[in-house]
């Protein structure tokens, strides 16, 4: 699904998304990745929802974001009860949706002028 941006410069959106991939004002992405509206990290390491850990999750606090989209991948996931215990303990606003869904709260909320980080799960249905 291509989006249209508001004309706003100066920050990373989300340009596009599809199976097995999103893009970052027109970059084409494969794999996980954190944006915020300032910086791109295209060394995220978790691939899948079942690779996803504790330590991935603390590594975004240095983003300083006041809120944290999770993107899953294409279907909606429900964290173990470890990944919960430590989202809990990061004290930080965390919304756990499906990749599509968060790269469309994500320009919203940019769009908002909030500070915000999407941490994405980027697989295709057939990865699954």
């Amino acid at each position: 699904m291509k989006l249209h941006s508001d004309g706003a410069s100066g920050n990373n959106r989300i340009t596009a998304y599809g199976a097995g991939y999103v893009c970052v004002n027109g970059q084409r992405i494969t794999h996980s990745f954190v944006v915020t509206p300032e910086t791109l990290h295209l060394d995220w390491p978790p691939m899948s929802w079942a690779d996803l850990r504790g330590g991935h999750l603390w590594s975004l606090l240095d983003l300083d974001a006041e809120i944290l989209l999770l993107g899953s991948g294409p279907i909606q996931q429900t964290p173990s009860s470890a990944l919960l215990e430590t989202l809990a303990q990061m004290k930080v606003g965390v919304e756990i949706m499906t990749t599509a869904a968060a790269c469309r709260t994500y320009n919203i909320l940019v769009a908002e002028g909030r500070m915000v980080a999407a941490a994405l799960i980027v697989a295709s249905d057939k990865s699954l």
